[in-house]
């Protein structure tokens, strides 16, 4: 196992290299149960969900038997209660276990709560066959981003190995970037507007390559670190940039997208939607940048472009055939206005075939 990738379906279809295994006893399980500290938005803070049917997916378990599980909510400023933890026990059954059970759960809060956690799971539970003892066979453990400040000896295990690369890159920059399986990159400030653009790519047919919002307070340079990223995956053939500028300006939007432009020699369709904060500055200066970036005010128009033209790049690269595009002056950028280039006509190297575009 070691030094090969390993593919479960916590991996997805990529897997993940193997550095270390762990080896421990062997337990025999008679009863397994499930017992989680989890902070959920629904209850406004942390709560207990516990279940007789551990050792398997509890979100299995909620869609087919949702009786089985049992919610403890836990007032944040008082902390965990004995009654509310006997309560928990009486509902899974382990009253038999009371005293082990209540110290578990107890710890796992106490742990819960000087750690920042997110998440403290415990699954499974289990009664081992030989003994009759009980034993925490499997556990996970998530944790606040927020709180790396204070907790450094625990981020200090973090294990950058079993993440993407390019995920790492991109939090350098307090970027937040998701790999997706699709073609069109995405660049957005907002995560609601993220999945927005996502939605309305796919409403057009096509299929995005990432999730990458740039935030707030995003500066120039690391706009141009997003398209470094954007552009490592060879997957992607075109890039559509979705800005609403409100704390986060346009003309600094524009200025990263020009800076990129220029020193990573963008060969592929770069389709620019900006409303808000700044964007005529914005707009001005992509206009007299020269490059070949294609603005559109009207977001569906956006996608429809980008969506045609990385159909063309993908067909081009299958075909072997290298795309260029060009642009004329003169359009005002969709039915919104306000752009300077019409759609890019594709020209073609290596063989002679003209592609056009409608858009």
């Amino acid at each position: 196992m070691l030094n090969q990738y390993l593919v479960t379906k916590q991996t997805g279809a990529g897997g993940r290299i193997c550095n270390m295994v762990m080896i421990t006893e062997r337990k025999f399980p008679r009863r397994e149960y499930y017992v989680a500290i989890m902070m959920e938005r629904s209850f406004n803070g942390p709560v207990i969900i516990a279940s007789s049917q551990g050792g398997v997916n509890i979100e299995d378990v909620a869609a087919e038997n949702p009786d089985a599980i049992t919610y403890e909510p836990i007032d944040i400023v008082q902390g965990i209660s004995d009654e509310q933890v006997s309560r928990v026990i009486q509902k899974i059954g382990l009253e038999e276990y009371a005293q082990d059970a209540s110290d578990m759960i107890k710890k796992m809060y106490d742990l819960f709560v000087k750690k920042d956690a997110l998440l403290i799971e415990v699954n499974p539970y289990a009664e081992d066959a030989l003994s009759g003892k009980f034993f925490c066979l499997d556990a996970k453990f998530r944790f606040d981003d927020n709180a790396e400040f204070r907790q450094k000896e625990l981020f200090d295990l973090r294990d950058t190995t079993q993440e993407d690369a390019k995920e790492i890159e991109a939090a350098k920059y307090n970027l937040n970037y998701i790999a997706l399986d699709g073609n069109i990159g995405c660049m957005v400030n907002g995560a609601g507007l993220a999945m927005a653009t996502m939605d309305i790519i796919k409403l057009y047919g096509g299929d995005p390559a990432n999730f990458l919002d740039v935030g707030g307070g995003a500066t120039a340079q690391a706009v141009s670190e997003a398209f470094k990223i954007i552009l490592s995956d060879p997957k992607v053939t075109a890039i559509l940039v979705n800005i609403f500028g409100g704390i986060m300006r346009c003309d600094v939007i524009a200025e990263g997208i020009i800076n990129a432009a220029k020193n990573l020699n963008i060969q592929i369709p770069v389709i620019v939607r900006l409303q808000g904060t700044k964007v005529n500055e914005a707009r001005k200066l992509i206009a007299e940048s020269g490059l070949r970036i294609v603005p559109r005010d009207d977001l569906d128009e956006a996608a429809e472009l980008v969506v045609q033209l990385s159909e063309i790049v993908a067909l081009a690269r299958k075909a072997g055939v290298e795309v260029g595009f060009t642009h004329k002056s003169g359009d005002k950028g969709g039915r919104g206005g306000g752009g300077g280039h019409r759609c890019p006509a594709p020209t073609t190297k290596k063989r002679r075939r003209n592609f056009t575009s409608s858009a």
